[in-house]
């Protein structure tokens, strides 16, 4: 697991949480594995009750499963599982970013931008788990934009169960900055109110999902 840096005013069960979480969709943590609580705690050099309950929240998602008396086991998805959350991701993501086109605050697409910098700053040093979670933090900042919360937590969750396995290949060969321009491509339609050119840069971005980062 990558070293853990805590952020002040945000628990540590989220932040280990979100560590994990990033983990296991890069493949850092293996599948079919089984992680003990508290070696993941020395790892991370915290006690194990952040550790154990981010765990919990991560079996919640889909992610783990508990093994007794041992700790948690990454799960498998099968090919026909992860293609199903895509095609859910394919019918909400375009539709949900293009639906804010043109109503988006200025403060709104700097902070967007901002998510979008931490994306690309991520990319170039092939910091995965970073990666993850500043895509995450843009994804969900921009689902936020909508004003629908279901939305944002479903689409999150489909995130979150998702496999991304050739993100370390992409990154050692220097490609996966290459898709990071995206991003800012959603924000420079998004704010010109091009909900056509939305559509088309989200879908090709979730293209990415089942295809080269899978």
């Amino acid at each position: 697991m990558s070293e853990m840096s805590l952020t002040p005013n945000t628990s540590m069960r989220s932040q280990i949480a979100d560590s994990l979480r990033a983990s296991v969709i890069t493949g850092e943590m293996h599948i079919g594995t089984v992680y003990s609580v508290p070696t993941i705690a020395e790892q991370f050099g915290v006690s194990i009750t952040p550790v154990r309950e981010a765990m919990l929240d991560l079996a919640h998602e889909g992610l783990v499963e508990p093994v007794r008396n041992k700790g948690f086991r990454v799960k498998e998805l099968s090919a026909e599982e992860l293609d199903h959350i895509l095609q859910v991701r394919l019918m909400l993501e375009p539709e949900a970013a293009a639906q804010i086109c043109g109503k988006v605050s200025a403060a709104g697409i700097t902070k967007l931008r901002g998510l979008a910098d931490d994306i690309v700053k991520a990319a170039k040093a092939q910091d995965l788990i970073a990666y993850v979670n500043s895509d995450r933090a843009f994804h969900g900042f921009l689902l936020e934009l909508t004003g629908n919360s279901s939305l944002v937590r479903t689409v999150l969750n489909l995130r979150d169960q998702s496999r991304l396995l050739g993100l370390r290949h992409l990154a050692s060969d220097g490609l996966l900055a290459e898709t990071t321009h995206e991003h800012h491509d959603m924000i420079d339609a998004i704010e010109a109110n091009d909900a056509v050119r939305v559509r088309k840069i989200v879908s090709q971005h979730l293209g990415h999902v089942r295809s080269e980062w899978a």
